[in-house]
């Protein structure tokens, strides 16, 4: 099986997000044009649930770029590994928890698995804004994800650790 180690992945971009608040309630900026690269804008963009206890992924995709979003209102451990041939950083990987406490992006490039899982005890949110269209145009084309979650013996795991 293969073994990754603790270390940064070069093109995954993490950012604390700042959390405006007033008397109505409060607001995160997610995304600004003037803070990313023209080739990872978004072209679409969905929020999902996950429930306490939950788990999304592992899985990677071949020309996507994922722009997640962790907010709250519960916290999420998130996971990435870097297994693309070419890159310098391959063999590493991350865990961090981001959401309710921290406030956080994820910019996730293409070929890096990637998973997380709702660690609070209500259900969360995560919004993503990837660079390209799920199932392409009109979703009449393959959905460019490698799936992990099924696969016997998969390097890939959500521990605890």
């Amino acid at each position: 099986m293969k073994v990754f180690k603790k270390g940064e992945i070069k093109g995954v971009i993490i950012k604390e997000l700042k959390r405006y608040t007033d008397n109505r309630g409060w607001l995160i900026e997610l995304f600004r044009q003037d803070e990313i690269d023209q080739e990872i804008f978004p072209v679409m963009s969905y929020v999902s649930e996950t429930k306490p206890g939950v788990g999304r992924g592992p899985h990677e995709h071949v020309d996507q770029t994922d722009f997640f979003a962790f907010i709250g209102p519960s916290n999420f451990k998130l996971y990435l590994w870097d297994d693309r041939e070419k890159s310098e950083t391959k063999g590493n990987m991350i865990t961090i928890v981001l959401g309710k406490d921290n406030p956080g992006s994820a910019v996730i490039p293409p070929g890096v698995v990637h998973a997380y899982k709702n660690i609070g005890t209500v259900p969360g949110l995560v919004f993503n804004a990837p660079n390209r269209l799920f199932a392409g145009k009109r979703k009449k084309e393959e959905v460019d994800e490698i799936r992990h979650e099924d696969v016997t013996e998969s390097p890939y795991q959500l521990t605890d650790e």
